[in-house]
């Protein structure tokens, strides 16, 4: 990699106009406002953003990585740290909104935590010779952080829900969203060298994530068992923005009893979505309980059932559960990832202070299960909800044995289509890495299949009731590389490549350094 441009080191001008552009008019003003590494750090994160479902025009992700490699290039750590703030705060204000809907203040947490740790991470990309390799590995490091910590997990925004309607989507199943993530900027830090005209660093990004590519066609994607399945999938339809607050959960459960009079005969699976119904207790023992029952025996085919159920006064369960096509309760998944600040409030004494309306009255209890549903059509590996932007809750239930993804959600609580998108985006990338064909169904949308391919198909409108039945659905086996190795390979890369970022920088300063130091050391020769 080569060192910065003339244009970069321009750029560490903050923003301020020569005595020449200073006198020539509105235009040279624009310009030096445009110069400014505020200004060009909300730019960056605002395209970011826009590459991102619901607008998802990917190409945006390129332009952004290599805008963000010239804001950084030749900074000092804390103009890194305050650059890559606001790219953090331009990216993630406008895409995780939907969580006001939740909690006004845990929206505001979120953003700041989030977008400090973006800034955490752009500080550790050295400035000078590394910083292109050291930007790719920074990123990727950057959302396995974000994957993980804080409040469990939180993988929103990342660059794959964007760019799986791209090309780059198959790299998923070899190195899941982080693989994604490092080609993305790869190709971003290519455009920036590619304008600055040094070829070497541009071909080398663009051969890297070729490569990536060539591997995911060659790697592993599951095959057939030869078993095939009609499913069906049952969305209730209604409103959305409804809090369940504020609305009739049983309501909720007739809609979807009734939508299930257009189930067809002969379905080998019919699936609900996530907790349409709502118990004080466990809800095999209730009235709804037995209309489910009722319900099984009358489609004559295995029953999948969101619940939520009472524990305590300050304690419920989020389960997915099996009736057999006789009616009989069966295997149930309770939810091990839990929704922050929707299904559980961290921080929820402090917040309590300022707005105790807007927080959720009980937190979900957590299961340590791996998410495999056994049913008498075959193994079914669950992800409920907020789990679908988590790679290894997927990984997790089809290493355990699963032949068929299913993601039941509700997003009925959140108007407009930010969640919903984004969940179905993540739902393809999840059937991608694992190789599976994969049913996300809702209350009131988006429900869809999605081929191991990553194609949607048959996706339904929001706030409609809709049956939607697909026959001949292949169950699939066989391991995916991502499912094999996880996130680790990926990261592994990713820390590689910040390291051999500073060595380079270090390689490209030391001949600096030894160049200005031999003035300083010259002898003067003595007159003869």
């Amino acid at each position: 990699m080569t060192g910065t441009s003339t244009t970069d080191a321009a750029d560490e001008v903050a923003g301020q106009a020569t005595p020449t552009a200073a006198r020539s008019g509105p235009v040279a003003a624009v310009l030096a406002f445009v110069r400014r590494p505020l200004v060009r750090g909300l730019a960056v994160g605002i395209l970011l953003a826009g590459s991102l479902p619901p607008w998802g025009f990917w190409p945006l992700a390129f332009v952004a990585l290599a805008l963000l490699d010239r804001l950084l290039a030749d900074a000092p750590w804390r103009s890194r740290l305050a650059r890559g703030t606001v790219v953090g705060l331009a990216l993630f204000a406008p895409t995780i909104v939907w969580i006001t809907q939740l909690t006004a203040p845990g929206y505001v947490v979120a953003v700041a935590v989030f977008s400090a740790i973006t800034g955490l991470f752009c500080s550790l990309v050295p400035p000078g010779a590394g910083r292109r390799p050291g930007l790719i590995g920074a990123w990727a490091l950057c959302e396995s952080l974000r994957m993980a910590w804080p409040f469990g997990g939180a993988p929103l925004s990342l660059l794959a829900v964007g760019q799986v309607a791209g090309p780059l989507a198959g790299i998923a199943r070899i190195g899941g969203v982080l693989g994604i993530a490092i080609a993305t900027v790869a190709i971003g830090v290519a455009v920036s060298a590619a304008a600055s005209r040094q070829l070497l660093p541009s071909v080398g990004a663009v051969v890297g994530a070729a490569a990536l590519l060539v591997v995911a066609v060659l790697a592993p994607h599951g095959h057939e068992t030869g078993k095939q399945l009609d499913i069906a999938f049952v969305q209730g339809g209604g409103a959305q923005g409804t809090r369940a607050i504020n609305s009739d959960s049983h309501v909720v459960f007739e809609r979807h009893l009734h939508a299930s009079a257009k189930v067809p005969a002969g379905m080998d699976l019919v699936l609900w979505p996530e907790n349409v119904v709502d118990t004080e207790f466990d809800v095999q023992d209730s009235e709804e309980g037995r209309e489910l029952q009722t319900l099984a025996r009358r489609l004559q085919a295995p029953l999948l059932v969101g619940t939520v159920e009472g524990v305590s006064d300050t304690r419920f369960r989020n389960s997915q559960q099996v009736l057999d096509s006789n009616g009989i309760w069966g295997d149930r998944y309770v939810k091990v990832q839990r929704v922050p600040f929707g299904e559980w409030v961290p921080f929820r004494s402090f917040i309590e202070h300022f707005a105790p309306n807007t927080l959720a009255r009980r937190d979900a209890t957590i299961s340590h299960q791996s998410g495999l549903l056994h049913t008498q059509a075959g193994p079914v590996a669950t992800v409920i909800s907020w789990e679908v932007f988590f790679g290894h809750r997927a990984r997790s239930a089809v290493a355990a044995g699963g032949q068929l993804l299913y993601n039941p959600t509700n997003g009925s609580t959140y108007t407009g289509t930010f969640v919903q998108t984004q969940q179905v985006a993540s739902s393809r990338l999840r059937a991608i890495e694992t190789g599976r064909w994969e049913v996300q169904v809702a209350p009131t949308g988006f429900s869809a299949f999605v081929s191991p391919e990553g194609r949607v198909h048959q996706r339904t409108g929001t706030s409609e009731q809709a049956v939607r039945v697909r026959r001949g659905v292949p169950l699939r086996t066989g391991t995916t590389w991502y499912v094999r190795w996880g996130d680790l390979p990926a990261r592994i890369l990713a820390a590689v490549l910040l390291a051999t970022g500073w060595a380079l920088d270090r390689l490209r300063r030391r001949p600096a350094r030894s160049t200005h130091a031999e003035p300083a050391t010259a002898t003067v020769p003595e007159p003869a």
